[in-house]
């Protein structure tokens, strides 16, 4: 079937004189950002000047941005349009210029979340975009097409010390809805960065007749994966699909519950909306529970022993808006568990995400609880304990060295010895997720971390780190919770009992 057909019969019988035509092609250029007609109308007038047309906002991180006229010096040889007016969307164009080993340069800048009060700064770091590329003449569109793209602001990011090393992402068959998630993203080896001059930057051949492309730090998930993937999961019998609130933007907090079993856990991903990873780990975790393999008996198990609660997305807001850290506010959610000082937290105003999550929780209760995110810097997964909480002792620290060393049987992509430096004994911050919920109910909690980079574990030079592994790691999860089960509620001296290889391993950044 020619997928072209239908629209050409549309086109073939639209009598429009060309003056209209042109007119509907502005209004439908508008609507996109992008102006491709010999006299481009104005993307943003000028003071003073009018549109013909409605303009629909967009939001810094949303707009898109038309070059084949705005350039620095020589125009180039091919047209560029940068474009991330989509769902998780980050970036914004700056200018277009000529190199000697590219067609065009192409310079960018990441775009802040909005000011965290609480932390007094506006996060960056994460970004998504697409870009196209065509010939700047219809007649010579035959030939391959190198671009160089430039993050200009690099340098300021939140994280400035995890770009080396680190390896931009891109697909030219970009599907949000891939059931594995990797679709067809791989890494581009040649990203570098320039601590000097504060940049990040990449080259890649587009090809022939047109090239669109997506770039980003990591694969997104988007909003409209989390509520296809929900809304399968409220179908199956096993699940209970329920709100648990709404966020500032008028989102749902969405929660999958399901199992049967008296002890409950909690599971929690991407309360910072940039670490696309967490989501993709709650999506691994849900099939595992929700559509076992046949003859997957801990799956059984973990619905026998335990009602699950896993919030898929602690952050939609962020997630949508292409922010790093933060929600709609600007609120950092992982900071907003408790009141620090006259800072009052969690609130409805600030952080309904963490209100209205942290109230079920103490309606259920919590037995076991992770939290689950993404790292800058670290080439590792890697668990962050409650090492800092008053109540770590014995009990606490055995289970996390028990359930970690499990983890690592289970996966080969987890290890115990490189994560961050423990807080020392009462010097864990309550505001903090994991220390909040370790003492409030005094259960095994912690902070899991997932790579933006390559995991030096088992290094894959073409993908490193990716949606799937991410994914495969949350189905994981299953086997050390239950190996540790037994013990989580215990009374007695179980620490006695385990094997030497189930002993706490003290972590250390250094590698």
């Amino acid at each position: 079937m020619n997928l072209f057909r239908p629209f050409a019969r549309r086109h073939r019988s639209f009598s429009a004189n060309r003056e209209t035509r042109r007119l509907l092609t502005a209004v439908a250029a508008a609507s996109s950002g992008i102006c491709s007609f010999s006299t481009p109308l104005p993307l943003h007038p000028t003071p003073g000047s009018t549109c013909a047309f409605p303009r629909p906002f967009l939001s810094p991180s949303a707009r898109a941005s038309t070059m084949a006229d705005d350039h620095d010096g020589a125009p180039p040889p091919v047209r560029v349009s940068i474009s991330s007016a989509f769902d998780s969307g980050n970036i914004r164009y700056g200018s277009v210029g000529r190199d000697p080993d590219a067609a065009a340069v192409v310079r960018l800048s990441i775009v802040p979340d909005p000011h965290t009060e609480l932390e007094d700064t506006s996060h960056m770091q994460s970004f998504a975009f697409r870009s196209v590329v065509s010939a700047a003449c219809d007649d010579d569109d035959n030939a391959p097409r190198t671009v160089r793209y430039v993050v200009t602001n690099a340098g300021n990011a939140s994280y400035p010390s995890a770009w080396p090393g680190s390896t931009v992402f891109f697909s030219a068959r970009y599907d949000p809805h891939d059931p594995d998630g990797d679709g067809d993203w791989v890494r581009i080896p040649d990203t570098s960065y320039d601590a000097a001059a504060g940049t990040l930057s990449w080259s890649h051949v587009h090809g022939p007749r047109g090239s669109s492309v997506h770039f980003a730090y990591f694969p997104p998930y988007t909003y409209d994966r989390h509520l296809a993937f929900s809304g399968r999961c409220g179908t199956l019998p096993a699940a209970r699909t329920r709100s648990l609130g709404r966020t500032l933007d008028g989102r749902d907090i969405d929660c999958v519950s399901c199992g049967t079993g008296p002890q409950q856990a909690w599971v929690i991903a991407r309360q910072h909306p940039g670490e696309s990873m967490a989501e993709f780990y709650a999506e691994g975790l849900l099939e595992r529970l929700l559509a076992p393999a046949p003859g997957d008996a801990a799956a059984e198990r973990a619905l026998r022993e335990f009602t699950w609660h896993v919030v898929p997305n602690m952050n939609v807001d962020g997630s949508t808006r292409g922010h790093l850290r933060t929600n709609a506010a600007g609120s950092n959610l992982n900071r907003e568990w408790d009141s620090s000082g006259d800072y009052e937290a969690p609130t409805l105003e600030r952080s309904p995400e963490v209100y209205h999550i942290l109230r079920d929780m103490d309606r259920t209760g919590v037995d076991f609880f992770a939290d689950v995110h993404g790292d800058e810097e670290l080439p590792f997964n890697f668990l962050a304990g409650s090492e800092g909480c008053d109540n770590w002792g014995d009990r606490l620290r055995s289970l996390h060295g028990a359930f970690h060393a499990e983890y690592c049987r289970s996966n080969s992509d987890m290890q115990q010895k490189v994560g961050y430096e423990p807080d020392e004994p009462g010097e864990g911050k309550t505001c903090i997720c994991s220390n909040q919920i370790a003492i409030r109910f005094d259960c095994l909690a912690f902070t899991l971390e997932m790579p933006f980079k390559d995991c030096m574990s088992n290094p894959d030079s073409e993908r490193g780190w990716s949606p799937l592994r991410s994914k495969r790691l949350g189905a994981s999860l299953i086997d050390p919770v239950l190996y540790v089960q037994p013990h989580l509620r215990s009374k007695e001296a179980f620490w006695n009992t385990l094997p030497i290889e189930d002993a706490y391993v003290r972590p250390s950044s250094k590698y």
